[in-house]
């Protein structure tokens, strides 16, 4: 498979995921029907397409993309529209999490581009 293709379904996982865990506040501790579904569709397809990556990326590597980059756009998505503030040491651990995820991707041998 093209590697553009794969990492076109990891992303696809990620904001699968971060769709998933944005209904998942908005459905209220599962109170609220639509919500409620959008999470388990999200979830289904986010880990569906994550399954198909690791066909060509290591688990550890996708794992370690797909949750770093999940956490900063979560965390986006919590200070836009649900107005949860980051204070300073969150969005410094914020940047080393994606220095991680840059370091990963460039140097590690255990990435196949």
């Amino acid at each position: 498979m093209n590697p553009a293709v794969v990492y076109g379904l990891l992303v696809a996982a990620i904001v699968l995921e971060v769709i998933g865990t944005t209904a998942l506040q908005l459905s209220q501790q599962f109170t609220r029907l639509g919500p409620t579904a959008l999470v388990v569709a999200c979830y289904g397809a986010a880990f569906y397409c994550l399954s198909l990556t690791l066909k060509h990326i290591p688990v550890g590597i996708a794992y370690a993309i797909w949750s770093a980059l999940g956490i900063v756009l979560i965390s986006s998505v919590g200070l836009i529209f649900f107005k949860q503030r980051l204070d300073t040491p969150a969005i410094i651990g914020l940047g080393l999490i994606i220095s991680g995820v840059v370091v990963v991707n460039l140097f590690s041998k255990s990435v196949s581009h």
